[in-house]
């Protein structure tokens, strides 16, 4: 039996690779951030992914899969579910990535007959060097992992009364786990469990929407639901009937254009982004120890763990990660996540607000320049930083 990897989301091609349990054993990543942390420690027989998917297409995926040195072997076979020229020459422009392509619906069993080919294929050519690939998968330098290590431990210990106090104080005020524990993504797309002290109670996602009137955002009511997305583009309805423009996505079983997707996906972003006001849901101590940022102080677990640096660019939510994977912005991803960067103490020092591309710009810049000097610099300049008002 062949372990199968499935990257994507669709209904009937799952059905179809599971009805074949005497083939395969399948494992679904929905994203190919998912894809990418369940093969750094897994080695499947086959990777099948869909082409076009939201965020990260087939081949972005596949370019940062046969970057990884357990991966350069594995047969990556892409699928369609209409006939797209354009994508079909494009993956067989890319023969060391790319070992197949598929339209939908198709016969399963020729996956089966294909996989085995290929393993032998590969099996003779381990002696031929490996493929050279755009992604490389960062390794942090020797001298900024030993002064991660020394500072995280030396501040854990030295911090060691103020963690005891903090949790004391959690678990008097509010019962529940006193960490709180979100998924975000760090160095060359790896995810982890970023942790923080719970500043909030409990219950605080359930109460969400009783506070909604207190939403300093304003919302319009006709603003689109996070599971609904409309698909009517008015860059596509000038266009000729089965013209798009920009790349086809198929979103939810809807064929939709990626230019209006990403439109559609910032206003609902931006309906479902809330921020009130002495939010009644935060804690007497969890106000307290956002104002003074002691909720961020369990990131130097992060950092002794390996997971984060002490200077890097900050690790972002799941969501934004996978829109950040042109050529113009995944550099950020080539260097170290950290608690503090080069942006942060760019924004204090700037009188307004910094744009979404300023902040881009400046994760790439560090990305591509730090050394550790650089490092301590920047640590110098949080530290006046952190006394102005401006919360980044």
């Amino acid at each position: 039996m062949l372990n199968l990897l499935y990257i994507g989301s669709n209904p009937e091609a799952i059905k179809a690779l599971t009805s074949h349990a005497d083939d395969f054993a399948v494992t679904l990543a929905a994203s190919g951030l998912k894809a990418m942390d369940y093969i750094k420690e897994n080695i499947p027989d086959v990777i099948v992914c869909e082409a076009i998917m939201p965020g990260m297409n087939g081949l972005e995926i596949g370019k940062m899969i046969k970057g990884l040195p357990n991966q350069s072997r594995t047969p990556f076979i892409l699928f369609l579910f209409e006939k797209e020229e354009k994508i079909i020459e494009k993956a067989f422009q890319e023969k060391t990535i790319v070992d197949d392509i598929y339209i939908f619906p198709f016969d399963v069993r020729n996956i089966v007959i294909r996989v085995k080919f290929f393993k032998r294929y590969y099996a003779e050519m381990d002696s031929v060097k490996k493929p050279v690939t755009a992604f490389k998968e960062y390794k942090i330098p020797f001298i900024k992992r030993a002064f991660d290590i020394l500072t995280s431990l030396i501040a854990l210990i030295l911090l060691s009364p103020v963690f005891i106090v903090v949790i004391i104080a959690i678990r008097l005020e509010s019962k529940g786990p006193v960490i709180y524990k979100s998924q975000r993504v760090g160095t060359a797309y790896r995810i982890f469990g970023f942790l923080k002290f719970r500043s909030m109670s409990v219950d605080a996602d359930a109460k969400l929407g009783d506070l909604k009137h207190l939403n300093q955002y304003k919302v319009e009511e006709s603003k689109v639901e996070d599971e609904v997305i409309s698909t009517t583009c008015p860059k596509c309805a000038k266009l000729a009937d089965g013209e798009y423009c920009s790349p086809v996505l198929y979103y939810r079983g809807s064929r939709i254009c990626e230019y209006w997707y990403h439109l559609e996906k910032k206003k609902q972003a931006a309906s479902t982004f809330i921020k009130i006001k002495n939010d009644p849901r935060v804690t007497k101590v969890g106000n307290f120890i956002r104002n003074t940022s002691i909720d961020e102080l369990p990131q130097l677990i992060n950092v002794l763990k390996g997971d984060m640096s002490i200077v890097g660019n900050r690790p972002l939510p799941l969501y934004e990660a996978e829109l950040l994977t042109s050529d113009d912005w995944s550099a950020r991803f080539m260097g170290p996540a950290g608690i503090t960067g080069l942006w942060q103490v760019e924004l204090r020092g700037k009188k307004g607000v910094m744009s979404e591309d300023e902040r881009k710009a400046l994760d790439n810049q560090y990305a591509i320049t730090y050394s550790f000097w650089g490092d301590i610099k920047l640590i110098l300049r949080t530290i006046p930083a952190l006394l102005q008002k401006e919360n980044v």
